[in-house]
């Protein structure tokens, strides 16, 4: 039957003398029809599941390259910031060395005294006192105090703080106190000072 033939007979089909419950009486090309009809519907449907569902699977694969995406910045961050933190520790490990070397030992306390004394004679100053004090302790390290008491002029006494200061260990001065001496001294003035040097703790520094 040719295509138009096909068309005509569909018009001159009254739709409501079909009965659904009999399809088999249905004529040839209401049939074919229904077929078609069917097929596309068939299609449709699975069509629409089948995006629907590589939707989803889209969605999902999105999701998981975002969070492999903050995995990886994450990681990226880590690994720069403890490139940065090992370096900052060798460079803190390098500061601490240096400290530790410019710390006396028991045995070099005694030349300390003696470098402190060089400086004030140096000065032109004259010592009254110059002793050790008892030790503090502290966490990570000891403190040694040494009572100074020297007179002299005062630029005299200037030169004197600024050499004790300029020493290769590490000294500290507090609680100074300068007066002026009897008037028969002429100028001189009388200062006493407690410097103070220090000693790594090794016993408190261990775990």
């Amino acid at each position: 039957m040719k295509p138009g033939e096909w068309f005509d007979a569909l018009r001159k089909i009254d739709l409501s003398d079909l009965d659904t419950n009999n399809i088999g009486s249905w004529p040839v090309p209401v049939k074919w029809l229904a077929g078609v009809l069917l097929v596309v519907l068939v299609l449709g449907l699975g069509y629409n599941f089948a995006l629907s569902d590589l939707e989803n699977q889209l969605q999902q694969v999105r999701e998981e390259e975002n969070t492999l995406k903050a995995q990886f910045a994450g990681k990226a961050h880590m690994a720069a910031n403890l490139e940065r933190y090992t370096e900052q520790m060798k460079q803190i490990e390098t500061s601490f060395g240096v400290l530790l070397r410019q710390l006396p030992s028991d045995t070099e306390v005694p030349g300390l005294l003696e470098d402190i004394t060089r400086t004030g004679l140096g000065s032109g100053l004259e010592f009254e006192e110059i002793k050790l004090l008892p030790e503090v302790t502290q966490p990570f390290y000891i403190e040694l105090p040494i009572q100074i008491t020297v007179t002299g002029g005062y630029h005299d006494l200037a030169t004197f703080v600024s050499g004790v200061a300029g020493l290769p260990r590490i000294v500290t001065l507090h609680d100074f106190e300068i007066a002026p001496m009897e008037p028969e001294a002429g100028a001189k003035l009388r200062m006493s000072i407690q410097a103070k040097t220090y000693r790594y703790n090794e016993q408190e520094a261990q775990p």
